[in-house]
């Protein structure tokens, strides 16, 4: 059986609610005031950066936190060391997220490496690899992830971009997996989020189309004709 934690987020729709230094939304008080309206909306959980936003996340609001902490722009950032997964922790966050591509860590170690060391070195912790690829789902799992999703599908060179989420990959993963998967990833519209669980998603997670207004408006706009 899941561990309670996860079995908290089964069927349902996880927020996340992230704001990079420099847009509207950025800082602690925006990032709370989010989750709290993810909350009040029927979020199960909520995806947070950072030690400093998921400590005050915590005081405020009654839902599991997956805790990641983004380090710099580009490759392997998120969360990509043990460190990092201690800041998390510390933070308070029932779930640690970690980039499980098969890309190496800024340190040179590899996923299984950062993995083997957070769970020996953290009681209790709970991962949730992040992966672009089935190869790297499937040795995520077998590295001892608790969760997979489907976050760094066609943001890496060894995936495939797509328009929506990757329904591909989900499928994949569900077929040759044993723990949860999750689908997250340009998850634009209800109907997508539905579908995910439809397929066998164990929960959904959704970012940008709930929690980044200017990208909304953008898309918005896209559609419009053009103005005089």
């Amino acid at each position: 059986m899941p561990h309670p934690v996860i079995e908290r987020l089964a069927g349902g729709l996880v927020v996340s609610v992230q704001a990079a230094p420099g847009e509207p939304m950025h800082g602690v008080d925006h990032i709370v005031a989010m989750s709290r309206a993810a909350q009040q909306g029927g979020a199960v959980g909520l995806r947070l950066n950072g030690p400093d936003d998921i400590r005050a996340v915590k005081r405020r609001t009654s839902l599991p936190v997956i805790g990641l902490f983004k380090q710099g722009q580009t490759g392997v950032y998120i969360t990509p060391s043990v460190e990092a997964a201690r800041q998390v922790v510390m933070g308070g966050a029932e779930i640690v997220a970690i980039d499980a591509t098969l890309r190496p860590r800024p340190d040179g170690s590899s996923f299984t490496d950062q993995i083997t060391r957070v769970k020996a070195e953290m009681a209790n912790v709970l991962v949730m690899a992040d992966v672009a690829t089935l190869e790297e789902g499937i040795a995520a799992a077998n590295a001892g992830a608790d969760l997979v999703g489907t976050t760094l599908a066609g943001y890496t060179e060894e995936s495939q971009p797509t328009d929506g989420p990757d329904f591909g990959l989900l499928t994949g993963l569900l077929r040759h997996l044993s723990v949860p998967v999750v689908l997250e990833g340009r998850v634009w519209t209800p109907q997508e989020a539905a579908r995910g669980l439809a397929i066998g998603a164990w929960a959904v997670v959704v970012g940008s189309a709930i929690t980044r207004p200017q990208l909304i408006t953008e898309r918005f706009v896209s559609e419009l004709p053009d103005r005089p």
